[in-house]
Formats: structure tokens, sequence, C-alpha cells
């Protein structure tokens, strides 16, 4: 029997503003999409926040027995800049500045991308679609909407009729937004907008002469709007209705509203039955920005190749102090926080790492078995990882009390701690085991850094022999160096 019979998720619906009993729509699966990033830049610290705290959703709900179709899709057109109708699309905009094709930039973010992730340990999704393998979809989308009353055609572009939508619809609905309030806090149309209403967003926009990635339509030669593309990649690969749809909280208004009503226009039923948002990423106490420069990356944090924390972290110590806030909690990096991460996570490894020399008992001190469900009832209620973390390293201290010889511990309780406080650790939280010799603010990292200076100082000098000579020589200690644009950093073998 599946664990998902006996062990009972309560999330957090930001439609309706309540915690609620998870019941999929069909029993044993769970359809969920997460909007995935728009590929014009490397991917920032929020981002991996985000998507972190939907690979942990992901991998509990494939813990419990569930079988997951998890959709992230990549925005590769369409998402023009500051997130409105107007302007130059992200990615044409990059393209142009660097004088490249921009599905170069495309690739070379979308690598970026996974590799960000994949150092993190990420579990990929089920599917990962691209808008611009969906065009198909988008244009018979908008027709739809066309047919149904709810978008207008003006000079080759198409705009989704706003108020004429929430005659018989609410827009606003997940967001807690009035339209007479948006309506109220609006500027006047300038007279330059093909828009009736400055509320109205876009389906399709007519390319201009110089707008390089643009696709054939019944309306103009042009490209999608960026609400458009997740209401057709979702709906294409998990229904008309589907379990749980995710994002950061910056994405659930207009972006996420916009997508209810497209659905609700073109297929007359909400999309989703469950809305989840993740909260932001601040550093230092101030939200991240590269115009104040208050701004790190993941390879800057990896490396330690920065003037904000005092030394380098690794991916799992960073994924643990991430997973010690609640995904719908901001979350203040520090390097304080870091710090204390690490001690804590290096304990937890070090508890895991003598279980299976520790000596049993004909009678157990601690109740196991209630500790096990401890962790359950945390994950339930919410995904509450603080919650889980807290629970186990109520079992770290019994693990060193069994050390120590003042607490006892049968055969069969070991086995189900190990087992429990495994799965929690490794599968739920995609935690990795490693040695402290291999974390940041170490003396093995310490020298390695050391060489990778004096690497750059040698590329500097054009002093290439040098390079390559420190590069092959740590590669034959199993030291690999990663360069990229924002610096060097390595991996060990």
């Amino acid at each position: 029997m599946s664990l998902y019979n006996t062990q009972h998720i309560k999330l957090y619906n930001t439609l309706t503003g309540e915690k609620e009993i998870f019941q999929p729509i069909t029993d044993g699966y769970v359809g969920m999409y997460v909007c995935g990033p728009t590929v014009y830049s490397n991917v920032h610290l929020g981002n991996v926040r985000t998507f972190m705290s939907f690979d942990m959703i992901f991998r509990y709900l494939k813990h419990l027995g569930y079988k997951v179709r998890y959709v992230r899709n990549i925005t590769d057109a369409g998402h023009l800049e500051n997130d409105a109708d107007v302007g130059e699309d992200k990615i044409t905009k990059k393209a142009r500045l660097e004088a490249i094709e921009p599905m170069e930039i495309v690739q070379r973010y979308t690598v970026d991308f996974h590799n960000v992730l994949n150092t993190f340990n990420f579990l990929p999704p089920s599917i990962e679609p691209t808008a611009t393998g969906h065009i198909i979809e988008q244009i018979e989308l908008i027709q739809s909407i066309i047919d149904n009353g709810f978008a207008y055609t003006v000079n080759g572009s198409v705009y989704f009729d706003v108020h004429k939508y929430n005659e018989s619809n609410e827009y606003g609905i997940l967001s807690k937004r009035k339209l007479e309030d948006l309506i109220h806090n609006t500027r006047a149309l300038d007279g330059q907008s093909d828009k009736k209403n400055p509320q109205d967003f876009a389906l399709w926009k007519k390319a201009e002469p110089t707008h390089i990635m643009r696709w054939p339509s019944p309306w103009s030669d042009g490209f999608p709007g960026w609400h458009l593309e997740c209401t057709a990649m979702s709906t294409k690969y998990l229904g008309d209705y589907f379990d749980i749809h995710g994002g950061g909280m910056d994405l659930k208004f207009p972006h996420h509203e916009c997508e209810i009503a497209q659905n609700q226009a073109s297929k007359g039923q909400a999309p989703v039955k469950y809305w989840m948002h993740a909260n932001m990423l601040e550093l230092n106490g101030a939200r991240m920005s590269k115009s104040t420069g208050n701004y790190i990356n993941p390879a800057e944090l990896l490396s330690g190749d920065n003037d904000i924390m005092s030394k380098a972290y690794n991916p799992s110590v960073i994924r643990f102090f991430m997973m010690q806030a609640s995904y719908r909690s901001v979350l203040d990096l520090t390097d304080d926080g870091l710090s204390a991460a690490e001690k804590g996570f290096h304990r937890l490894m070090d508890a895991i790492g003598i279980i299976d020399n520790l000596k049993t008992s004909s009678s157990s001190s601690f109740n196991i078995t209630d500790w096990k469900q401890k962790c359950y009832d945390a994950m339930n209620d919410d995904f509450n990882t603080p919650i889980l973390i807290a629970s186990l390293f109520e079992a770290v201290k019994f693990i060193n009390q069994v050390k120590d010889g003042s607490a006892t511990v049968t055969p069969e309780d070991l086995a189900l701690l190990k087992e429990t406080i495994e799965s929690f650790v490794f599968e739920v939280l995609g935690l990795v085991n490693i040695s402290k010799e291999s974390t940041g603010g170490n003396k093995l990292t310490g020298a390695i850094e050391i060489l990778i200076n004096l690497r750059k100082e040698a590329r500097l000098n054009k002093d290439f022999a040098l390079s390559d000579k420190i590069r092959d020589q740590l590669a034959e200690a199993g030291i690999q160096l990663n360069d990229s644009r924002e610096g060097t950093t390595f991996t060990t073998n």
C-alpha cells in the first residue's frame, strides 16, 4: 500500500488563502506545473530557491508513492522587458547587445540553468517544454479566446479584453485584487496604445521590422504574449484542469492571474485546483538587486569569490540552509546563517555516519515509531521542512546518546531509524552526504582557491603554459576546474 493512503498532506492554497487537505483529481496521480526561467541571463539565487522548494515538494510526493508528472517550462520567447506588453523581448535584446543569434542566448543560459540545478542536486522534471516549441498550440488557444468573445485584434496584435471577461468572471480571484481598484490606480492610455483599456494584456504581438523572433499567424507575423505560453503548455501536458500550479510569489499577479483568465476564457473552467507560491530570498536583510550591489550569484556563493560571504559554501550546505525555512517564508541569506547551517549539516551527517556502528540492546529508550510519524506530520503540514529538520535533530541527539552509552536501541528500531532518517535527509530534502573536507572554508578549499587565483593571475599575464599546468595537475589529483563568465569553481571526483 502506498504511503499516500496513510499520510495526508494539508497544503496552503493561494487561491483560497487556506490550508486544504490535498486530494488529487485522479487518485494516486499528481499533475504539477511550475513556471520556469526566462533564459536571457544566468539563473539567480532567488530562482534557485523557488525551484528548490518545488523540487522538495516533487520529491515528497514521489516518496509518498504518487505518480507525478512534473512540468517546468523554459521561456525562450515572448517575455518583454518589465513583464509588460511594450518594449523589447529580453532574449532578443541580449542577442542584439552581443551580436549573436537569439537561440545562442537561449542555449547558453538554458545550459547554465541546468548546470546550476544539477549542482544543487535537483531532480529533473518529467517534461521541460519550451515556448517556441508550442507556437501552434498558442495560436489555437488565442483563436478560441477570440471565438468566445474575450479578445480583440488591432493592427495585427491580439489583446485579452479584461473588462469583458470580468462581466462574467472574476479577474483578480487569485491575487485578491479588484478590477475597479486596478482601474483607479492605472494611468490612462497615452493614445498610442492599441489596447482598449490599460488592464488588457497581449495574447499576440505583431513584430516590428527589427524583431528577429517571429512566427506567422492569422493576425500577423509576430510572437505570443508571455502569459499565454504557460496556459498552452500546462494544459497540453496536464489537461484542462490539473492539481498543482507553482511559481514564485512575484508571479501571482499578473502572470498567474492572466493564466486563470485565459483558461476560463478559452475552456470555460478554472485550470488549477491548488495554487502554490514560494516566497522571496533576501540578502543580508535587503532585496537582492544588481543595481544596488546587494547581489550574489550561485557561482560566486559556491566558489567564495565574492565580497559578501567569508568563504565558499558547498551546494548541500546551501540547500540545507534553504530547507531550514518554510517555502512560504521570506528567507534572508547571510554569512552567519550559512555558517550555522554548515555546522548543523555536519552534525547531521556525522550522526548518520555512525548509525551502522551503534551497539544494540534488548530495549529502546526512544520511541522510533512515534518519531517517524512526527517527521511525516511535519511534511504533511504544508511541507514544513523546518519542523522536519528539528525532528531529525531529535534523532541526532538520540544517536549520539546511544554512542556514548546513555541511551539504548533495539536492532529493529535501529534499522527503522536508519531507513527513516536516510529517506528524509537524502530522498526528500535532497541533501548529499559530503565529508567535511569537501566543504567550503576548510584547508583543502583554501589551497585550491589559492591555486585558482594563481592560475587567474597567470592568464592575465598571458602565461598560458603555467595556467594549463595548474589546471592539468589539479585534474590529475581529481579536482576539476570549471570556468565560466562569473569565475572559476571546482568539483572533486
